[in-house]
């Protein structure tokens, strides 16, 4: 039996749950991986949680400037670790790098893309991709004037977060195990926007929760999960209110929360995926991925600090029913297009 060669590139947190479960089957399968991460945020923890072996490469870049030298320098030391492998095909999400050492190397690339306001990522990568694994609520038209072939697109009904769930197992006992005084009977998670990231244009040591957490924190405990230390000191110090220090349990935490209020997207389309009521209050352009859960009534989304705050109150006594909607199976998606792209090259 002749095994594959697959080349899985992970640049950020969110992707590490995306790709665990795909990466596992792959590995029961026989295939011989390679699974490159580059040092941003938690991935290295959360790759050392699901026990992924990787090879560490690169780091993320703050200013423009850096992102554009970090890449850069990130795409060269990539280029020497694959370019010595066999490789039959690549996969990420969201990766700026892979796409473009693929296309490079001759290496047949399926990309997983969910954000089409990621003007520079998508510019760079989707004219090099094979094929791309895409919501139907995305406007194909947008992906093509990033340059993306449109026989290359593969849409389907959902969002990337279904990938997070495949495995879950619900851990009710999450508060206790995470030691949590809390004194109110309610208790909101909160997410603070991505400020570090080149799609939004954000200042990393504001939030545009600091108005609603201190309104709220009379009413329900608040647990922060900042993306980075900086975002931390901003609510240090506020009484009932909790800073959590990643690795933690996050989608136990999301089911077990009364209320998720984010300002960011990955948790957010989580906490619809669980039924927790949800409020996004995202400071850029709403993405198309929100906007399917808003269309299915399982988020709510505001800019307007006293709406949320309103609707937040809402939430804590009267949640919505269990609302229930047609998805398709997007790791199956995932693993037959991967072994076709191996089988086929395009």
């Amino acid at each position: 039996m002749v095994f594959l060669k697959i080349w899985i590139d992970i640049s950020n947190a969110p992707h590490v749950r995306f790709f665990k479960d795909v990466i596992k089957y792959l590995e029961d399968e026989g295939e011989d991986l390679i699974v490159t991460a580059r040092q941003f945020g938690d991935i290295h923890k959360l790759m050392e949680v699901y026990d992924i072996d990787f090879i560490s490469v690169g780091k993320h870049g703050v200013s423009l400037y850096d992102k554009l030298k970090e890449s850069t320098s990130r795409t060269y030391d990539l280029v020497d670790i694959i370019s010595n492998e066999r490789v039959d095909a690549a996969l990420s999400k969201h990766s700026i790098e892979l796409p473009r050492v693929a296309f490079g190397l001759g290496i047949p690339s399926l990309y997983v893309l969910d954000n089409e306001h990621a003007l520079a990522a998508n510019k760079l990568t989707l004219p090099l991709c094979d094929r791309i694994i895409t919501p139907n609520i995305i406007d194909m038209w947008k992906l093509m004037k990033f340059g993306a072939d449109p026989n290359t697109i593969i849409p389907y009904n959902g969002t990337s977060e279904l990938m997070h769930f495949k495995s879950f197992n619900y851990n009710d006992d999450v508060f206790k195990d995470l030691n949590l005084k809390l004194e109110h009977p309610k208790t909101i998670l909160m997410r603070p926007e991505p400020s570090l990231a080149s799609y939004l244009d954000a200042d990393c040591t504001k939030s545009v929760l600091s108005p609603i957490v201190d309104d709220l924190k009379d009413h329900a405990n608040i647990l922060i999960l900042p993306r980075f230390k900086e975002q931390a000191d901003i609510f240090e110090g506020i009484d009932h209110v909790t800073i959590l220090h990643p690795p933690v349990d996050t989608s136990s935490l999301i089911k077990k929360c009364d209320l998720v209020i984010g300002a960011g997207g990955t948790m957010n389309r989580e906490a619809a995926i669980l039924q927790t009521p949800v409020i996004s209050c995202y400071p850029g352009e709403t993405l198309s991925v929100d906007q399917y859960y808003i269309n299915n009534g399982l988020m709510y989304r505001s800019n307007n600090v006293n709406q949320v705050i309103t609707k937040a109150l809402d939430f804590l006594q009267n949640p919505h029913e269990k609302i229930d909607i047609k998805t398709d199976d997007l790791f199956q998606i995932i693993i037959d297009n991967l072994y076709d792209l191996c089988k086929n090259g395009k």
